[in-house]
């Protein structure tokens, strides 16, 4: 697609080295991460690239008359050619479930429209970071990372950062703390099978079960599995309200994004391919992985509970089935 020529939609000069993300789908999640990005100021450029045309210049014009109150930035419609020089590429772009539609047969969809996605990253020789927004988001991760026959650190996805927030608010809704004093992450599916890793969960370094335990609380482990079932219900309960989840993932996006363009080598439980940490191996799921400029450059690697480390393994064979039954 031609960009038009108007300076807002034109690519920044080439005489300085600009940190650019290509965002692939500009729906509601792309679009709205595209604006939480716009202010968040980690970016100098920002592309839209969708099959939907008007749709996509719509949105970038859109976003492009609040350019007077954004820090300085490059907004513009894109093509496949804008991930030459891209520096992370997010995947947001996927089919809905239509009414009498198997989960299958969507992950059938989804699962063409990510590798002809990646077949077009791949011929312009892109040396990004794809991170996969598109659910379920682990399965088509792994799908991409095989189709790029990249290395795992530069195919990741979205995994359960969402989560991990909604777990955190939770947490600081029934504590009444600050959710900046809280510490804890949703591992394993982005999904039915994701779980709490209480073990790791803390304020501001204090375990939560002597926390609860200082404050008297009353029938904390049942509290405990109502918190996160609260989590897993989150999306289906949002979805019913509105029809779908945009602020929240694009709130996420940011981090992971900001991360990767800053070099912030900050932990976030992105889904990322293991290779036998944890004991598991050849499937994506979320652990907390550290993020920096190449992507994951490492996984934060943490001695689970008994219970937990069967709950991992467990969240791995059902995407594991999940996948093989695609592959079938």
């Amino acid at each position: 697609m031609k960009k038009k020529q108007n300076p807002i939609h034109q690519k920044a000069s080439s005489a300085w080295r600009s940190r650019k993300v290509a965002i692939v789908g500009a729906g509601a999640v792309g679009a709205t991460f595209a604006y939480a990005m716009a202010q968040n100021g980690a970016a100098d450029e920002i592309c839209l690239i969708d099959l939907n045309e008007d749709l996509c210049r719509g949105q970038v014009l859109d976003l492009s008359h609040g350019l007077p109150f954004y820090p300085t930035i490059n907004i513009y419609v894109g093509s496949e050619e804008d991930y030459a020089d891209a520096d992370v590429i997010v995947i947001t772009a996927g089919a809905a479930q239509k009414k009498g539609e198997s989960r299958l047969d969507l992950l059938k969809k989804n699962s063409a429209i990510i590798e002809g996605i990646v077949d077009q990253i791949i011929a312009q020789d892109s040396k990004a970071t794809i991170v996969v927004v598109t659910n379920p988001v682990d399965i088509l991760t792994k799908i991409a990372l095989e189709r790029s026959g990249w290395e795992r650190s530069r195919v990741i996805g979205s995994g359960t950062v969402l989560d991990s927030s909604r777990f955190k608010f939770l947490l600081s809704e029934f504590f009444d703390v600050y959710v900046g004093s809280i510490h804890a992450y949703i591992l394993g599916e982005h999904g039915d099978s994701e779980f709490a890793a209480w073990s790791m969960a803390n304020i501001s370094g204090v375990q939560l079960d002597e926390y609860s335990s200082q404050l008297g609380i009353e029938n904390w482990p049942d509290k405990k599995k109502e918190i996160e079932q609260e989590v897993r219900d989150s999306a289906y309960h949002i979805i019913d309200y509105k029809g779908a989840t945009n602020f929240g993932v694009g709130l996420a996006l940011v981090q992971i994004v900001g991360a990767i363009l800053k070099n912030q080598r900050r932990v976030l439980t992105v889904s990322y391919h293991l290779e036998g940490e944890y004991g598991i191996s050849d499937v994506c799921l979320a652990t907390p992985c550290l993020l920096s400029q190449d992507g994951v450059a490492s996984i934060v690697g943490t001695e689970l509970t008994d219970d937990e480390q069967k709950k991992l393994i467990h969240s791995a064979d059902v995407l594991k089935k999940e996948y093989a039954h695609l592959k079938s």
